[in-house]
C-alpha cells in the first residue's frame, strides 16, 4: 500500500503545476463533497417519508448550504438558515394576507423581512434566506397555508441532518489546519531564502520576487484561520474527536504568531529591497543571521506536521531559535545604516513570533532577546 501511494505521489508531482493545483483542490474537497451529498439525500428522504412532504426541495438545499465545502461555522450556518426561513415566511405570510400580492408588495415584503432579519442577527445568511422565503410566500405559496410551515420544517430538517453528518462523518479537525499552517511557514522559508540571496548578490529583482510571494500569502492565512475555526467546531460536535480539543487549542494558539511573523517578514523584505535599491551596504554577519531563519522555519514546519511525541517538537524549534537570538545582537548594526538596523530589528521580532509558534508565552519569548 505504501509503495502504491508513493507511486501515485510521484506521478502527481510529474503533472503540470496547474493540474496539480486542481487535483489537490479536488482531493481536499472529497470528504466535504461526500458529506453534502449524503446530507442532501438523507434530508430529502426524511422530509418525504417521515414528515409526508410531497416535494421537500428545501430540505436538501438547506443541508448543502449549512455544510458547504468550508469547514468553518457549519453550526452557525444551519442556525442562520432556519432562522432566515422562519423570519421570511412569517413576515411574508402576515403582509401578503394584509396587502395582497404584486410587484410593489414583493418589494415591501422583501424590505421588511430583511430589516427584521438584520435586526435579529448580523450573519449574512439570515437576511438572504429571509428575503428569498418572503418572495416565495408573496409569489407562489398561499398565505395561511401549510406550504410555508412545511418549508420551515424542511429547513430545520436540512440543518439538523447537516450537523448530524458532521458528527458521524467528520473531517479530521487537526489535520487540515496543521497542513495549512505548515504550508504558510514553508512559503515564508522561501521568502526569507529569496531575501538572503538578493542581499548576498545585491539583486533587487530576487528580493522583489520574494516580496511578491510574501504579499500573496493572505489567502493562505485566511484559509488557515478558517480551518482552525472549523476544526474547533468539529471537535465539539463529533464525539469521535472530543479528545482532540487540547491539541487543536494549542494549534489555534499559533495562528496569531504565524500571522505576525508573516507581516514582519514582509516588512523585512521591503526594507531589504529598499536598501539594495539605494545602494546601502549589507554586512555579511547580518545576512547570516537572516539566513538562519530559513532552517528555523523548516523545523517549525516539521513540528506542525509531526504527530504527538515525534520529532521535531517545540523544544527542538525553540533551541534553534534561541541560538539565532544569541547571534542577533544589537552590536551587529552599531554604526550601520537604516536598512540594516530595521532588518535586524525585524529578525528579532520574527524570532519572538516563532518562539510563540514553538509554544512559548510572549513574555518568555521576549525575555530570550536581551
Amino acid at each position: 500500500m505504501q509503495a502504491f501511494l508513493a507511486s501515485l505521489r510521484r506521478r502527481h508531482n510529474q503533472l503540470p503545476p496547474a493540474v496539480r493545483t486542481r487535483t489537490r483542490r479536488v482531493w481536499l474537497s472529497l470528504l466535504p463533497i461526500a458529506q453534502c451529498s449524503l446530507a442532501a439525500g438523507a434530508a430529502w428522504a426524511i422530509a418525504t417519508h417521515l414528515f409526508g412532504h410531497p416535494t421537500p426541495f428545501f430540505a436538501p438545499i438547506a443541508a448543502v448550504i449549512s455544510l458547504g465545502l468550508s469547514l468553518g461555522q457549519r453550526w452557525r450556518r444551519a442556525v442562520e438558515m432556519v432562522g432566515g426561513v422562519t423570519v421570511g415566511i412569517g413576515v411574508g405570510d402576515l403582509l401578503v394576507r394584509w396587502i395582497g400580492s404584486g410587484w410593489w408588495q414583493i418589494s415591501v415584503v422583501v424590505a421588511l423581512a430583511m430589516i427584521v432579519a438584520v435586526s435579529l442577527d448580523r450573519g449574512p445568511l439570515v437576511p438572504i434566506q429571509a428575503a428569498s422565503s418572503a418572495v416565495l410566500v408573496a409569489t407562489l405559496l398561499p398565505p395561511g397555508g401549510a406550504a410555508g410551515f412545511n418549508r420551515m420544517i424542511d429547513a430545520l430538517i436540512g440543518g439538523v441532518i447537516g450537523v448530524i453528518i458532521v458528527a458521524l462523518i467528520p473531517t479530521h479537525p487537526v489535520l487540515r489546519a496543521r497542513r495549512d499552517a505548515a504550508a504558510v511557514l514553508a512559503t515564508m522559508g522561501l521568502v526569507v531564502d529569496g531575501v538572503v540571496e538578493g542581499l548576498r548578490t545585491s539583486d533587487a529583482d530576487v528580493i522583489s520576487r520574494a516580496l511578491s510571494r510574501a504579499r500573496g500569502t493572505q489567502g493562505a492565512i485566511d484559509t488557515m484561520r478558517a480551518d482552525m475555526s472549523g476544526g474547533k467546531e468539529i471537535s465539539h460536535i463529533s464525539p469521535l474527536y472530543w479528545n482532540s480539543r487540547h491539541r487543536l487549542s494549542r494549534l489555534a494558539a499559533t495562528a496569531d504568531p504565524i500571522d505576525n511573523a508573516v507581516r514582519n517578514i514582509r516588512v523585512m523584505a521591503r526594507r531589504a529591497l529598499s536598501g539594495i535599491q539605494h545602494g546601502e551596504a549589507m554586512h555579511s554577519d547580518v545576512i547570516d543571521v537572516v539566513a538562519e531563519l530559513v532552517a528555523a522555519l523548516e523545523i517549525l514546519r516539521g513540528m506542525l506536521l509531526a504527530d504527538p511525541g515525534d520529532s521535531p517538537d517545540g523544544a527542538d524549534a525553540a533551541r534553534v531559535l534561541r541560538s539565532i537570538a544569541r547571534k542577533a545582537k544589537p552590536e551587529l548594526v552599531a554604526g550601520s545604516g537604516l536598512s540594516e538596523t530595521v532588518i535586524l530589528g525585524q529578525v528579532r521580532s520574527i524570532i519572538v513570533d516563532l518562539l510563540m509558534v514553538a509554544g512559548l508565552k510572549r513574555e518568555s519569548a521576549i525575555a530570550t532577546l536581551r
